[in-house]
């Protein structure tokens, strides 16, 4: 079958499920072929789809998302692995990696800490911006640590970081980081357990790092209380939060005496917090 023909049919058949649904045909066809999507559209008179492109659309319509199917997803100014053991990172959580970028211009981090790391976007993001910088990464999944040190790998960054498993929940999970550190970044689960998602996430993304029990709220009370630990004394933390978290998680920081700072992400919603010592 011909490239056009292919296309236009794959984005018929996508209409129902996806936003997008002539890029998602043509980001899956350029996977089933093998080569980039700018290439494949250079020289779509000279390419046929192959079989296995059938299968990938199957997949999308039944709502799988594109990133997990092609198996990677542009982040920043990266190119990431990604499978279901880790959240697919998303543009809102840029908006950490475009604050930082500002608030530590003339003083850059030297270390950086990234608790919940999934597939590494935050910490690899933040080292692709902060050249000198180290950093840690922790994660309660081995599956999600192996997809981060791939992606530090991939990206020639595995010599400026490392990753560990640790657990939040637990007392004394702080006592594995070994540092201090000027930067603290996170994305942590914050999602109600009763809230409805849509079936590409619900259905698909690890649901561990998805839901913070009935407010969404659990991670961030467990966090914050012990964070003054790993702070350097002008170090400051950035947690990515939902859009209806901002005053509540402001009011958690307030009790440990942090100062808050909220910045929107392009949509205009709330969607980072900064907190820094009084």
């Amino acid at each position: 079958m011909s490239i056009t023909v292919a296309l236009k049919q794959a984005t018929q058949k996508l209409l129902a499920t996806s936003d997008s649904p002539r890029l998602d045909a043509e980001l899956l066809l350029a996977h089933a072929l093998g080569i980039e999507r700018a290439d494949m559209l250079l020289h779509r008179d000279d390419l046929q789809a192959p079989s296995s492109f059938q299968s990938l659309v199957d997949r999308r319509a039944a709502n799988e998302p594109i990133a997990y199917i092609i198996g990677q997803q542009d982040f920043w100014d990266l190119t990431l692995k990604v499978t279901p053991d880790v959240l697919i990172p998303r543009p809102d959580s840029e908006t950490i990696i475009e604050w930082v970028s500002e608030i530590y211009a003339d003083n850059p981090p030297r270390n950086i800490l990234d608790i919940g790391t999934g597939s590494g976007a935050l910490l690899l993001a933040s080292l692709s911006v902060f050249q000198n910088a180290k950093g840690m990464a922790m994660d309660n999944s081995e599956a999600a640590l192996l997809v981060a040190r791939e992606n530090a790998e991939m990206n020639n960054m595995a010599v400026r970081c490392e990753f560990f498993m640790g657990d939040w929940t637990k007392s004394d999970w702080d006592k594995e980081c070994k540092a201090e550190f000027d930067l603290i970044i996170s994305n942590p689960p914050y999602i109600c357990n009763d809230e409805k998602l849509m079936d590409d996430v619900a259905k698909y993304e690890p649901k561990q790092a998805l839901y913070a029990g009935d407010d969404g709220l659990r991670d961030y009370q467990r966090l914050i209380p012990d964070l003054h630990k790993l702070l350097s004394n002008k170090g400051r933390i950035f947690f990515e939060i939902g859009q209806s978290q901002a005053q509540s998680v402001t009011e958690i920081a307030n009790e440990y005496s942090y100062e808050v700072q909220i910045k929107q992400d392009l949509a205009g919603l709330d969607r980072v917090l900064m907190l820094s010592r009084s």
